[in-house]
């Protein structure tokens, strides 16, 4: 794999005062970028574009069957846009469907797409769609990215109608975390539009053609990271209003009406959370608005993220339960049982009356006076003898508190509760001294399972890449502030799989860092799902715990091993 390129990202001139992600729709906007829908729906295009019937350049003459590296069989063309084709394709290696750009290697855009490929591969964070090969061969350059079958487009959702505040929560969080992840490594996206923003099964969101889908059309921007912000804002004014924020019509979406300006977007439609509406106007940086609000833009997407992270956690919306259906009560009669009769010349049955109750003798009323008696006598009987023994019971145990009782096996030991232990701070196990991915530790114990401390890809080997800087494998090591009583561990993990346990350092430890420093044992090592959760009777008296993970699983690359911690609780 080349090194790292920006070539995706050169210098362009942009400077004026339209906003910079409709400029970014404009530098492909000629003629060439407005692409008819003559394919039909496939949701893994490029970014959402289709089969254009004007090519600027033409683009290779394959068809369906052409197999590229006797391995990717090309099997529907999605788009065709000039000089270059997006294709669905059939993995026969790995029997997986993956997608596919071509475009011919004497292209002019051929050297920075396979350069941004490269680049993008070379990220491997799992919220973009992954780049699984970026080759010249034959007179082509071909990108195979990754296929997502169970994934639905943001276009296609916002086709639907407006989100709720918690999904759109969700989308701004998770994109804006992953952009600001992308550009501390260099990369910009510069064409995250409706089409290149997935949604999973699992909601969670995807990002496609990051670098790659901006090579491909030649766009451009001197302020990357503002232009994906402001991109980021438009994308979440969309799901809080169905309407894009601009005067145009884009991606099937309505844009705002001629000579008014960006309106916010509670001001667009009724019930938008506040919050939210702030920041999409941060993000789209409306001067005018942000300071009528005394609110700072928001001009990088890790501002955004951290503006996202500042407002209160919005919660999903009750669940909605139907009435059940009102009951109804069924005549009864004697044989007929409610039901009609037979047929309508078939007379009706007649009703049998019920014989009156015999009355009771006197002797019966005597007994039951007897029987009542005689229970109230046992009932206050039983209460004294009752009470009673409570009372001798605390004489014994030397106590005034009459209202515990000893366990039932002889144990005076209350019972070890589960409520979860604030955690003072969280720190990445780093045996040999270098870290991984340190800055995203916070992630895992922020009470948001949505986010995450995730590992790199490493390729080969499960065993962290069977690098010696990781042969004690990572993980996080929670710090309780002073030594507690711990009585069990809650670990949402970022994918099922890893092979992990939990260790703990012994009470008058003081900032442990090596394996040896965890004595011990809370689990087996063993490989788990997506939850690690182990409750123990006996509480054990440490203040650091250790979360230690010695192998990844499959990032569903051919080669490639990722994992990591999406929430961590420590029970006490």
């Amino acid at each position: 794999m080349a090194e790292r390129s920006t070539a995706a990202v050169d210098v362009a001139d942009n400077s004026g005062d339209e906003p910079l992600a409709a400029k970014a729709d404009e530098a492909m906007a000629d003629g060439t970028a407005e692409a008819q829908d003559t394919t039909g729906t496939e949701p893994q295009d490029t970014d959402g574009e289709r089969t254009s019937t004007e090519d600027a350049l033409p683009t290779p003459d394959l068809h369906s069957g052409h197999k590229l590296a006797r391995r990717y069989r090309l099997e529907e063309c999605v788009t065709r846009l000039d000089g270059f084709s997006s294709w669905r394709a059939v993995d026969e290696k790995l029997r997986r469907a993956v997608g596919v750009h071509l475009l011919p290697a004497d292209h002019p855009r051929a050297r920075s797409v396979l350069a941004a490929a490269r680049s993008s591969a070379l990220l491997g964070d799992p919220r973009f769609v992954q780049v699984l090969d970026a080759v010249e061969e034959d007179d082509l350059v071909y990108i195979v990215h990754e296929w997502l079958p169970d994934a639905t487009e943001l276009t296609s959702l916002l086709a639907a109608g407006p989100m709720d505040a918690h999904d759109a929560y969700q989308l701004v969080s998770q994109v804006s975390q992953a952009m600001a992840a992308a550009h501390r490594e260099g990369l910009a996206h510069l064409r995250l539009t409706p089409g290149a923003v997935l949604r999973s099964s699992t909601g969670q969101y995807r990002i496609r053609g990051l670098a790659v889908n901006a090579a491909l059309r030649g766009i451009t921007a001197d302020r990357p990271q503002r232009a994906d912000t402001e991109a980021i804002g438009a994308l979440l004014y969309a799901a809080l209003t169905q309407r894009w924020p601009y005067e145009t019509d884009a991606y099937g979406l309505s844009g705002l009406p001629k000579g008014v300006g960006l309106l916010a977007p509670d001001q667009v439609r009724a019930g938008v959370h506040r919050g939210l509406s702030e920041l999409a106007m941060r993000a789209l940086a409306n001067d005018g608005a942000t300071a009528s609000r005394q609110e700072q833009p928001c001009t990088t997407p890790d501002e955004l993220a951290k503006a996202v992270a500042a407002i209160p956690r919005i919660r999903p919306p009750e669940p909605l339960f139907t009435a059940p259906p009102e009951y109804r009560r069924t005549t009864y009669q004697q044989g007929t049982y409610g039901h009609p009769p037979a047929g309508p010349g078939a007379a009706p049955q007649p009703v049998i009356a019920a014989p009156p109750a015999p009355l009771q003798s006197r002797t019966g009323k005597a007994l039951k006076w007897v029987v009542s008696a005689l229970l109230i006598a046992a009932l206050g009987l039983g209460s004294w003898q009752l009470a009673e023994t409570l009372i001798n019971r605390s004489k014994d145990s030397g106590s005034d508190d009459t209202t515990q009782t000893s366990p039932a096996n002889g144990d005076n030991k209350p019972p070890a509760s589960t409520e979860p232990l604030r955690i003072a701070d969280a720190t990445e196990f780093m045996p040999s001294g270098s870290g991984i991915s340190q800055k995203e530790v916070p992630h895992a114990v922020d009470g948001d399972a949505a986010t995450a401390w995730i590992t790199p890809q490493y390729l080969g080997y499960a065993n962290f890449g069977n690098l010696a800087p990781r042969k004690d494998g990572s993980g996080i090591v929670v710090d309780l502030g002073s030594v507690q009583d711990v009585t069990g561990i809650k670990a949402q993990m970022f994918r099922s799989g890893q092979k992990a346990e939990v260790l703990a350092a012994d009470a008058g430890a003081s900032a442990p860092s090596a394996l040896s420093d965890f004595p011990q044992r809370l689990t087996k090592l063993e490989t788990v799902g997506t939850e690690l959760k182990k409750t123990w009777d006996k509480p054990v008296r440490t203040r650091y715990v250790l979360i230690h993970i010695t192998e990844l699983p499959s990032d569903g690359t051919s080669h490639g091993y990722r994992g990591g911690i999406s929430e961590i609780s420590v029970l006490g």
